[in-house]
């Protein structure tokens, strides 16, 4: 037993950073799906678009802390009330600056007619390895050859979006 490469493995079993989180699946009035650009430090060359979001602080709520993530990373400013409920919950595993993380998360759908996106809120770990932002149709998520997270962000879309549901343009 010991810590390799940065994570507490004993045997053969790798033990993760438990987390929860909350996120953010931000559209405007034109079907478009608000990501960030973002790398891992401890691997620059993965790169990959993410939703906004981020880690629960202790105690918090997830409406409590989408709302709180969504004013620092974009400005925009709801109350928990305005989010309503998740619109869909996962567990993804994964690593971030070398540590491995097991994290519970839920997804809460917000809809703005047009949203200049502010990012003067970012912490300095997202200040580090945030390098852009961009509204994504989600159409074009699919042909993109890009990476995102979610992994099934459009199948996620298309549950929770009635246009992209119904096949209409976005």
């Amino acid at each position: 037993m010991g810590v390799v490469g940065g994570v507490w493995q004993a045997g053969a079993v790798t033990v993760y950073t438990p987390r929860r989180a909350a996120r953010v699946l931000l559209v405007d009035a034109a079907g478009r799906v608000l990501l960030f650009a973002g790398f891992d430090p401890a691997r620059p060359e993965h790169r990959y678009w993410f939703t906004p979001g981020g880690g629960l602080d202790p105690g918090e709520s997830p409406a409590v802390g989408a709302a709180r993530e969504l004013v620092e990373e974009t400005g925009l400013r709801l109350t928990p009330e305005q989010l309503g409920e998740p619109v869909w919950r996962d567990t993804i595993e994964f690593t971030f600056d070398g540590v491995w993380y097991r994290q519970e998360q839920e997804f809460f759908l917000v809809r703005v007619p047009t949203w200049e996106v502010d990012t003067t809120g970012f912490s300095d770990v997202e200040r580090a390895s945030v390098d852009g932002h961009r509204w994504w149709p989600v159409d074009e998520l699919l042909g993109a050859g890009e990476r995102y997270y979610p992994v099934d962000l459009p199948a996620v879309l298309a549950r929770v979006l009635p246009e992209v549901a119904g096949g209409a343009p976005c």
